[in-house]
């Protein structure tokens, strides 16, 4: 256990390089875990081909699931929730480690402190490396937020939960009661389909899905959508007709495709006092042109979010225990890689689409 494998990304275009680092001696508040299982996030797609500008050298991967193997001594030596950590255990960890004691942190945004540190953004240095998903360990921070995984959730799954999974707990926050409400769900990747079982969780009336792929759509109606609109890529008018044809006035509308025509479009087919809760763009397209009388006049709210709080954690993790064969998120993974094969992995996710690509990691 003195040295692990990780896969370095060197940018867009650039060959992975499969090294071996020594393993560092763990500071005061770290845990060394072993990664077993990384998913390919959106995001670290976007990084891939370039659309997400990150320094690099850097290992990609945030969606992560390990094995704890060595918890410093003066860390807790409990997970977040208050359970006790042993060697062995099965756990998944926050994105990003904050400092408690900032203002961010005390405003329940820990994830916008200042110099806050990302799992699967962080830089490779001589003596920094082991931080990514895609790499046999992981050196958390302090101030990580720890959990254990339930014993029903499956690896794959499991893997989702500290990216997709609590961002979308972080979105139902943001949009308040969902119970007895008609939700619409712009765009149907991963994010879309857990907001969907979120929502039918949470006691939504109905659930609408809007998206360009039927096939998608298709699929989203196992996760408790109960009806689809197709969208046409980049028309407006049209799809601002599709959706104002549906039968339902719509309370809440999350878009998680991060399209400016279906953010645009979505607002527009909001009833009065409706709220937006926006979380798909996440890099920099055209600018969103909204009609101001209309939020005005139809006391529109309108939020945006990124990542999520520690609380929203909890939920995810929570959620997944009482839903994991409720609906099937077994089916999420389109196929799985080794670690050696992660340049390939990328290449499969670009252009088949599937709502995530696995990476195993145990026993490389």
């Amino acid at each position: 256990m003195s040295s692990g494998t990780l896969m370095v990304f060197n940018g867009p275009g650039l060959p992975m390089q499969f090294q071996t680092r020594e393993l560092p001696e763990l500071s005061a508040g770290e845990v060394l875990v072993r990664n077993v299982y990384t998913t390919l996030c959106g995001s670290d797609l976007h990084t891939f081909c370039g659309l997400r500008k990150e320094n690099t050298p850097t290992v990609l991967g945030h969606e992560i699931v390990g094995k704890v193997v060595e918890i410093s001594e003066s860390h807790s030596g409990k997970d977040f929730a208050g359970n006790v950590l042993n060697e062995g255990d099965i756990v998944t960890w926050s994105i990003f480690s904050a400092d408690p004691a900032s203002e961010m942190s005390k405003l329940g945004m820990p994830q916008k402190t200042p110099g806050v540190f990302k799992y699967g953004h962080a830089t490779v240095t001589e003596k920094d490396a082991f931080h990514g998903g895609l790499a046999e360990y992981c050196l958390l921070k302090p101030h990580t937020a720890i959990l254990k995984i339930p014993d029903n959730v499956s690896l794959p799954v499991a893997a989702t939960l500290n990216c997709a999974v609590a961002t979308v707990a972080g979105a139902l926050r943001h949009a308040g009661t969902v119970k007895g409400k008609t939700v619409l769900i712009t765009g149907t990747g991963l994010l879309g389909m857990v907001c969907a079982a979120m929502c039918k969780d949470a006691g939504a009336e109905k659930i609408i899905a809007a998206d360009i792929s039927p096939q998608r759509l298709q699929q989203s109606l196992a996760f408790g959508v109960e009806e689809t609109c197709l969208m046409t890529p980049g028309s407006g008018a049209e799809n601002e007709s599709a959706l104002s044809s549906l039968d339902s006035e719509i309370d809440i509308v999350f878009d998680m495709s991060g399209s400016p025509e279906a953010m645009e479009e979505g607002v527009a087919v909001l009833g009065i006092g409706g709220v937006a809760v926006w979380v798909g763009a996440v890099f920099r397209q055209r600018k969103v042109m909204l009609d101001a009388e209309q939020i005005i006049r139809r006391l529109i709210t309108v939020k945006g979010l990124h990542n999520y709080n520690y609380e929203d954690f909890v939920y995810a993790v929570d959620f997944m225990r009482r839903n994991a064969q409720r609906f099937p998120f077994e089916q999420i993974i389109g196929k799985e890689f080794s670690l050696s094969e992660a340049e390939q992995a990328f290449e499969y996710a670009l252009t088949n689409r599937p709502l995530r690509v696995g990476i195993r990691i145990e026993g490389q």
